[in-house]
């Protein structure tokens, strides 16, 4: 060894010779080059210097204002709102007792506006029926305006797989919860959702969606839907026909709309089907001549179709109930209701989906839930076997133009099932 090397030298090359003897003894399991320590020259030396900034860059401009989303989710307050939104204490103090902002619900987007100290200028949403409110400063309190809101339309394309539900498979595909329920309505007459969804089955769903100011405000209508049930294919077209009746349509022009709808639930299960069972309160086997839906109290019940209010009020049993009477021999009980929706009662004439009151706990009932039955010359019979009347097709004479705007649709829908065949596989 030359002994004109200095100890600092020297000392890279010993390590490097340790790690090899040790690896020829099995005691590293991996080599590494360790590069020897040679100190920086001076010139490389780090330094550290102040930089001045130019006053321009360093401040924000004196004039402009400067905007911020929010949007308003289920279990908010306006007080938690108005903390994201980053309005001061006082101001929100004045801006909680506004009874146009208590008029916000779940899903509504609140923009705010402050100018370049942080002070709120203004606060706005599009609500209910398409109206824009206005919040906005008058020195030290606030104003209201409000007016419609103008709305961009523009057409929207998705599909989707059924994992677990619709619903699941809505919200996975960015679909929102106001399309999905379309969907579920469309094609209640052929697709029951409570029981014949299967894993693997996929729709694809072509809707408008509204928006204002470049944020998405709210969902419209379904124009053309596609759904592969258990292997059948179903399609639907959005048409109005001539006399301003509108209604979704197969390709070939039958009325997708029958006269009833299979469930008179949106959101539910079955609990108890039809025939014979153990009576939860007589311990006895007895024909149940309809059909339970478990569902929690409140939730609202639909009128299975367009019909009149033969009877609402309480019954032996059945609790609250309501008897809508439908043409023909053709009759639907709702019985165990919490209450009625307002203005039903007998002689009222009631549509194919409108609500007609809320789920319950009267009468012989051991949990809450709806007990439906469907009768056909008063003789009780089971909804989901028989054969359900449909609508009226597209009127013969309108047909040309019925086709020609579905055309378009169906083709749309043919590359979106492609895509959603494609996530299967």
């Amino acid at each position: 060894m030359d002994s004109s090397r200095s100890p600092r030298e020297i000392s890279p090359l010993v390590r490097a010779i340790a790690i090899a003897v040790l690896a020829l003894s099995g005691g590293v399991a991996a080599f590494a080059t360790i590069a020897p320590e040679v100190p920086a020259p001076p010139s490389m030396a780090a330094r550290v210097e102040p930089l001045a900034l130019r006053a321009s860059a360093a401040v924000l401009p004196a004039s402009g204002t400067y905007s911020r989303q929010e949007r308003f989710q289920r279990g908010d307050t306006l007080a938690s709102l108005l903390e994201r939104l980053a309005v001061p204490d006082a101001d929100a103090r004045r801006l909680v007792r506004l009874p146009a902002l208590r008029l916000l619900r779940p899903g509504q987007t609140v923009s705010s506006e402050v100018d370049a100290e942080g002070e709120l200028l203004r606060l706005s949403y599009v609500g209910a029926k398409d109206t824009l409110t206005v919040v906005e400063r008058a020195g030290d309190t606030f104003r209201t305006q409000q007016a419609a809101a103008p709305l961009r339309t523009e057409t929207v394309m998705r599909n989707g797989v059924i994992r677990v539900s619709l619903y699941a498979a809505a919200d996975a595909a960015g679909i929102p919860d106001a399309i999905a329920v379309q969907i579920a309505d469309i094609f209640a007459g052929d697709i029951d959702f409570h029981r014949e969804l299967r894993p693997g089955d996929r729709f694809a769903v072509i809707y408008e969606q509204h928006y204002h100011a470049g944020r998405p405000v709210r969902a419209g209508r379904v124009l053309a839907a596609e759904f592969v049930n258990q292997g059948r294919t179903y399609r639907a077209m959005h048409y109005t026909t001539a006399q301003g009746a509108s209604g979704y349509y197969a390709p070939d022009g039958g009325n997708l709309r029958k006269a009833f709808l299979r469930s008179p639930l949106e959101y539910s299960r079955i609990s108890s089907g039809f025939g014979m069972r153990r009576h939860p309160f007589q311990r006895t086997w007895r024909a149940h001549t309809g059909v339970d839906f478990a569902a929690p109290v409140g939730t609202r019940v639909r009128a299975a179709g367009d019909g009149v209010v033969e009877f609402a009020g309480p019954k032996p049993g059945y609790g609250n109930v309501v008897i809508l009477r439908h043409r023909g021999q053709y009759s639907t009980v709702y019985a165990h209701l919490s209450r009625f929706f307002p203005g039903v009662r007998r002689g009222a004439h009631v549509a194919q989906g409108d609500f007609i009151g809320h789920v319950g706990q009267t009468g012989w009932a051991t949990g809450p839930h709806l007990h439906y039955e469907f009768r056909v010359g008063g003789q009780a019979r089971n909804p989901y076997s028989i054969a359900m009347p449909a609508g009226l097709p597209v009127p013969a004479g309108e047909l040309a133009a019925y086709r020609s705007q579905a055309e378009p649709l169906m083709a749309q829908l043919g590359l979106l099932a492609d895509s959603a065949i494609a996530l299967l596989e």
